[in-house]
């Protein structure tokens, strides 16, 4: 069974020296809010090309934090891509990455961008208590 938590998060983007000047390398640390309550911290790389609209990411998060009442952590794998304008992105908990309360969670995480503060819908599975 599958259950959904939603609530915000803001970041703070921090960027790191990389050794391809092609790729841009971030740290971003969230603060998160709502269902899921905690902070995380991302290591992110991107690029973007000479097409306007055009470009990539990826970048493995640590969450810690407590969702509807149970504590642990996690890890979020995000793929997003920028298609002359049109986004898709795509945001995975790695398999058997949940430690304490939140061991075999499961799930995808949806990012809606709105401003400074980010709104998410984290869609996910985890075995009974």
């Amino acid at each position: 069974m599958t259950t959904r938590a939603t609530g915000t998060f803001t970041t703070t983007i921090e960027p790191l020296s990389s050794d391809d000047d092609t790729l841009g390398r971030m740290r971003v640390e969230k603060v998160i809010q709502g269902d899921l309550v905690g902070f995380g911290r991302a290591q992110m790389l991107s690029v973007g090309t000479p097409i306007d609209g055009s470009a990539g990411y990826v970048a493995l998060d640590h969450i810690t934090g407590t969702l509807h009442g149970r504590s642990g952590t996690f890890v979020l794998q995000h793929s997003g891509v920028l298609d002359r304008g049109a986004a898709t992105l795509t945001v995975t908990v790695v398999p058997d990455s949940g430690t304490d309360e939140l061991l075999g969670l499961t799930g995808t995480f949806e990012i809606d961008n709105r401003g400074a503060e980010h709104h998410y819908v984290f869609t996910y599975a985890l075995e009974p208590r």
